[in-house]
This record gives C-alpha cells, structure tokens and sequence, in this order.
C-alpha cells in the first residue's frame, strides 16, 4: 500500500502546508522552533544539492518530490545507492558527525519545494535530547539499512526486477500514477546503459504494467509491478515501517 503525505494542518514558513513526515512528526513546540530557521528552496529535475567531497552548509527535508544519492566509479560509471522523499531528509551523514558529502545528491522528479536548515542550528538541534534528535536517529538507521539492502539488490537481482523496485519506490513518493523519469536517469538508478532501460521499458509496457512516453512515466497495474519486483522493495519499506518512519 502507498503512504500518502500526513495530514497535517502545519504549514512551511511561506505558508505551503507540510508534508515532509519528519518535520510533521514533531511536537508543535519543537517544530515552531525549528521552522524559524527554515528556508524555502525551489528546485528542478537534476539539480545537485550535494556533491561528493564538498562541504555540507545546509541539509534539506523535501516536502515533495524524489531525490537521488549516486556514487560515482573510477571509471566514471554512476551507480545510485539510495533515495529520498517526503519521508526522509537530506544530510543525514551531518548528524553523524560529517560534514562532508558523500555520493552526488540531485532531484530525480520535482514536486514542490525542499525545507533548507543550516547546519549550525540543524547541528544545535539535534544535540538536544529529544524528538528531533530521536527521529533523526531512526532515519539515519533506516538510510543504512537501505543502502545495505540496495547493494543486495545490485549484486543479486536482474535489471527487470530492480527496474520494478525503483519504479515503485518513486511512485510512493508522488502524489498521482504519472510522473517525470527520463530514462537516462533510471539508467543510473539501475546501474545498466540506457539501451537495457528501453528494453526493460518496452516489456513493461507490453504486460501493461506501465506506459512511458516522452520522459514520463505512468503506473497503470501497480499489483503486478510489486509481484514482478525483488524482495527488496518489501523489505525497504518494512525497515522504514518497524521504525515508525
């Protein structure tokens, strides 16, 4: 089942209403204090928000939308290692200590703003025992665990079976069945070159699990796409889940 956003009748500084569930997960005196030091950010698809090696001033939480953390080879071949939504935040390695990036973080599908907090009061926040640090505790936790699984997926599962995964795990993370993917950036979530994304594509389409169609992609057998994925899309969403995330 998809998670919609929570309902909630708190709103960004600009008066946006928000979505981003660790935001809203907090008490009302925590988030008042921390909303005063957020900043609205608009962004499009493959902006960078962070980039390996440099130095992180801001993490973000996104309020909508799908990001993506790659790593890039030696060899210059570009694998993603996670993802980030309304779920989560952007940054998480700053609450561990380091404040360097790690990975290529940039905006895969675009869907509202991203709530920016730098990191002096993000780092002054967190020292609290509290909430805010609590949650952020989990989320780092289930960041792991979702790193740890995706490499699983990698190394074990065929391009069509992770294809599926990756495709399910962007449509939880959007409002509605159509969003926008090129296939050049499903090609990195992959790992593959783009040629095997058109042929993954063009067999999804023909058991009309999806539709894809200059750049965008439509949902349209949800169930068979979640019984044609691995183990791993299940398994990600249950370690977010047992953490209450």
């Amino acid at each position: 089942m998809r998670r919609r956003s929570p309902s909630s009748t708190r709103v960004l500084p600009d008066g946006t209403p928000l979505h981003n569930r660790l935001l809203a997960a907090l008490p009302t005196a925590d988030y008042n204090r921390i909303a005063k030091h957020l900043r609205l950010q608009s962004t499009a698809t493959g902006d960078t928000l962070h980039d390996h090696g440099r130095r992180i001033d801001e993490v973000y939480f996104p309020n909508g939308g799908v990001f993506s953390i790659t790593n890039r080879m030696d060899d210059g071949a570009v694998v993603e290692v996670a993802i980030v939504g309304r779920e989560g935040m952007i940054g998480v390695g700053v609450f561990l200590g380091d404040r360097a990036a790690t990975g290529r973080t940039f905006q895969q599908v675009a869907d509202g703003p991203v709530a920016a907090l730098a990191v002096t009061p993000f780092v002054r926040e967190t020292a609290i025992d509290g909430r805010f640090r609590e949650l952020m505790a989990l989320y780092a936790q289930a960041m792991l665990l979702q790193t740890m699984q995706s490499t699983v997926c990698n190394a074990r599962h065929d391009a069509t079976q992770r294809c599926c995964r990756r495709l399910l795990q962007t449509h939880d993370r959007v409002d509605g069945d159509d969003f926008p993917l090129k296939q050049e950036f499903l090609a990195v979530m992959l790992g593959v070159h783009r040629p095997t994304v058109t042929i993954v594509l063009r067999a999804l389409q023909e058991t009309g699990m999806v539709s894809s169609r200059y750049g965008r992609i439509r949902v349209l057998r949800r169930k068979s796409l979640e019984a044609a994925s691995c183990e791993c899309y299940s398994a990600i969403r249950s370690h977010f889940v047992r953490l209450g995330l």
